[in-house]
């Protein structure tokens, strides 16, 4: 028996015994193999092994909830009853549940590291970029491998046991010309192998491309309404920000988004579908169970336009009278389109193409306005130089149903995969 299964098990029947009719217990190590280079030379090899212990326990239709990072029998006995007494203190509320259905043993990925070839990956990628792009000084890299073992249990029998293992890589860079530089940018990947270089995954390289042309820039000319192609790299962040305001948990249950009543509406263009997918194939060990111990399957947030689900754990829809989503993760994934990027480049009149965005959270309604970062002036269908204190303000929402074309080509960082997104009506403001 693992040690995180015979822990999930005490901590379970601790749980029980001292009161909560309904409890989860849920134990993990996760062992962390690293390598950092700074500078250009490697400075650390270290590695690092971390245990979690999440416990919920619900007592007369109060929850308790407590964590802590040892597997020791008298700490884990003393969190169980730390959590019975946070449920005793708290409100009742009828909407906790736990699942009554799921289970099973999942491997996932690469649970067992080889640092020889993450070493000589790394080394390749420090030396590729040394040669192919000689303008870029790359601050830090992060090369790691990390596996993960859980076990879960509750009261109603659901039991889950999983072992998962991923590389991983960061990279913090900038380019450099004389007393000229660009603004700091960085990337990451995952993945459940080492066969491929790092160069030739995500979007290392045109990162790297992009650093080197961004190292000059200019300051557009005055605030006009335009159009503003997003990358996935960029795209993602305005997802996660935009589903957070419309489609989750808290503003669900305060009433403050403005999807609230929308289910089954065109809320997005027709020719955009966005899932939550995290048993795609292009989703590094994603998620197989949910917090409270449901399994986990993909489902489309919004079908051709049309919003197909909220992003609700089942207290929250429990709350709201709504559907349970599939899944609590935000392992995204948009449907490509049929246009080249370079087809939707050269449709651009005049515009933007945003690698990223610095910003302040978006209001209620939507609203988000925050300056454009490692970013290039789009004028008559050409990408042209690289700008600087750029200005980009539009709403989320109104952006969806704004959509001038989504390109074919996509990019899987091992997070999900996103195209590139022409957006028309975007407010650009230069000096």
């Amino acid at each position: 028996m693992s040690r995180e299964l015979e822990t999930a098990r005490l901590a379970l029947h601790t749980l029980t015994g001292l009161g909560a009719q309904v409890a989860s217990a849920q134990a993990q190590t996760s062992r962390k193999q690293e390598f950092t280079i700074e500078g250009g030379r490697f400075t650390l090899l270290r590695t690092t092994l971390d245990h979690s212990l999440a416990l919920q326990a619900v007592i007369d239709r109060k929850r308790g909830v407590v964590s802590g990072n040892s597997f020791e029998e008298v700490a884990v006995r003393k969190a169980a009853e730390d959590c019975v007494a946070s449920a005793r203190a708290a409100q009742a509320d009828p909407a906790w549940e736990l699942s009554r259905e799921g289970g099973g043993a999942f491997t996932d990925g690469a649970p067992e590291a080889d640092l020889e070839k993450l070493f000589e990956r790394t080394k390749e990628l420090l030396d590729a970029i040394h040669r192919e792009f000689p303008k870029i000084v790359v601050e830090q890299v992060g090369s790691e491998h990390v596996s993960i073992r859980g076990a879960y249990r509750n009261s109603h029998g659901v039991q889950y046991e999983t072992l998962s293992g991923r590389y991983g890589l960061n990279l913090i860079f900038s380019g450099h010309e004389g007393e000229q530089s660009s603004s700091f940018n960085f990337t990451g990947v995952l993945a459940d192998n080492l066969d491929q270089p790092f160069l030739d995954l995500g979007d290392l390289r045109q990162s790297l491309l992009d650093a080197e042309n961004q190292i000059h820039t200019q300051r557009p000319e005055g605030k006009y309404e335009g159009r503003v192609i997003f990358t996935p790299a960029c795209l993602g962040g305005m997802l996660g920000e935009l589903l957070s305001n419309y489609a989750s948990d808290g503003v669900l249950l305060d009433g403050t988004s403005l999807w609230k009543n929308a289910l089954g509406t065109k809320v997005a263009d027709e020719r955009l579908t966005l899932s939550a997918s995290p048993r795609d194939r292009r989703v590094v060990c994603g998620e197989r169970f949910t917090p409270e111990g449901f399994p986990s399957e993909n489902y489309d947030v919004i079908r051709d336009g049309v919003l197909k689900q909220f992003m609700l754990s089942a207290y929250a829809a429990n709350k709201t009278g709504k559907t349970r989503a599939p899944n609590r993760s935000f392992a995204l994934i948009m449907k490509p389109g049929d246009t080249p990027l370079a087809a939707l480049i050269a449709a651009t009149k005049k515009g933007l193409l945003v690698s990223r965005y610095s910003g302040g959270a978006a209001g209620a309604s939507g609203e988000f306005s925050g300056v454009a970062k490692n970013s290039f002036l789009i004028e008559d269908g050409r990408v042209g130089p690289a700008v600087s204190e750029t200005m980009i303000s539009g709403n989320l929402a109104g952006m969806l149903n704004r959509v001038a074309g989504i390109s074919r080509e996509t990019v899987e960082d091992g997070t999900g995969s996103l195209p590139w997104l022409a957006v028309d009506g975007i407010t650009i403001s230069g000096k």
